[in-house]
């Protein structure tokens, strides 16, 4: 029987922890974004077009660093407390190296490393 690859993801707007589902000891990559609290913070205060322009930059190519990361998977599974998890799959859903990934989408509030690995490990357990 082959076993499906699958992957959890919590994320927000400044880093990722990636846990593949193992029956082993789970691994985390982080993959972090270029985008700084202090520079998202003078973004919001600021409505200056080249502020929004940069972080939308440094966002995509957060988002695009993920993708590499999981386009070997089947199913993901992204959880977090922002939007970014809607972000990022808005974004792969437009490409057509992810149309046969299963994604699914939950929110949830911010986690330790533990409450993550807990989270991802129970969803495919009973998925």
């Amino acid at each position: 029987m082959k076993t499906t690859k699958k992957l959890g993801i919590w994320m927000d707007h400044s880093m990722a922890h990636l846990m593949e589902f193992t029956s082993k000891h789970f691994e985390i990559e982080t993959i972090e974004s270029e985008l700084s609290n202090q520079e998202k913070m003078a973004s919001l205060a600021k409505s200056e077009n080249s502020n929004f322009s940069k972080e939308r930059k440094q966002l995509f190519e957060y988002y695009k660093k993920i993708g590499e990361a999981i386009k070997n998977y089947k199913r993901v599974i992204l959880f977090g407390p922002t939007d970014a998890k809607i972000e990022l799959f808005d974004l792969l859903s437009e490409d057509t190296r992810f149309l046969k990934i299963k994604f699914e989408i939950k929110d949830t509030d911010k986690m330790d490393v533990n409450q993550q690995h807990n989270f991802v490990k129970e969803y495919f357990s009973r998925a």
